[in-house]
C-alpha cells in the first residue's frame, strides 16, 4: 500500500504543475532551455516511478491514470515551452542579424 500512496503523491504533484503554470513568455531563452530540461527530467522520473508501481502493485487503473495525466500534462507543458522558446530564439536571432 505504500506504493499506492507514492503514486497518489505523484498524481498530486502532476496536478499541481498543471494548475500552477509558469509564465514562460517572460523568461529568457536560457531560462526556457533550463525549464525544458527540467520538465523532460520530471516526465522521465515520473514514468520510472509509474513503471515501478506497475511491477509491484495490482492496481493497474491507478497506474494507467497516472500515465495518462503525466503524458497529457507534461506534453502540454513541453509544447508550450517549445513554441515560446522557438519564438524567443527567432526574435533573438533576427535582432542580432539585423544589428
Amino acid at each position: 500500500m505504500e506504493d499506492a500512496s507514492e503514486i497518489q503523491k505523484l498524481v498530486d504533484e502532476i496536478n499541481y504543475r498543471d494548475s500552477n503554470p509558469k509564465n514562460y513568455k517572460r523568461m529568457t531563452a536560457e531560462k526556457l532551455s533550463k525549464e525544458f530540461r527540467d520538465i523532460m527530467r520530471f516526465e522521465q522520473e515520473s514514468f520510472r516511478k509509474i513503471e515501478r508501481f506497475e511491477k509491484t502493485e495490482r492496481n493497474t487503473d491507478l497506474a494507467q491514470y497516472a500515465k495518462m495525466i503525466c503524458k497529457n500534462t507534461t506534453g502540454r507543458e513541453i509544447a508550450n515551452i517549445q513554441e515560446i522558446y522557438l519564438k524567443k530564439i527567432d526574435e533573438e536571432f533576427l535582432n542580432s542579424k539585423e544589428s
